[in-house]
């Protein structure tokens, strides 16, 4: 099975969140993904930061993720799924940031499960199998 992780999920891992890290370490690193869209979030998050030690050890945790998880490329499929979510959740009425869409169209077209800590946010996406991985 695949996963791929939002960015609620990376930040708790970064943080070392006993649970979320419990849930990663019990399964294969073949199996987890992140996308440019939750890098992209990251780093906006890191660049805000002010230089201090907390920002090192963030920044040191993040790159070791990315040097250990894949990352997932947007591709035509993640572009076609981002079509189909985005003009699906307009006909519903149904509100959602376009990084979430992204994010979704990514797991979409990985038939992966997107692990996150905003599940009845995500569960508007139909057809999007979602984890949280706190508990």
């Amino acid at each position: 099975m695949k996963y791929l992780l939002d960015t609620s999920t990376v930040s708790f891992l970064m943080r070392g969140e006993p649970a979320v890290r419990d849930q990663l370490t019990s399964r294969s690193r073949a199996d987890i993904y992140v996308c440019q869209p939750v890098v992209a979030e990251i780093e906006y998050g890191l660049a805000r930061l002010p230089r201090s030690a907390r920002k090192t050890r963030l920044r040191r945790r993040f790159d070791l993720f990315l040097e250990e998880l894949a990352c997932a490329p947007w591709t035509d499929e993640v572009s076609r799924a981002f079509g189909a979510i985005k003009v699906d959740l307009e006909r519903r009425g149904v509100r959602l940031e376009d990084f979430d869409v992204a994010v979704a169209a990514h797991a979409v077209a990985l038939e992966a499960t997107l692990v996150t800590d905003n599940v009845a946010h995500m569960e508007r996406v139909k057809n999007l199998p979602v984890e949280n991985w706190r508990g």
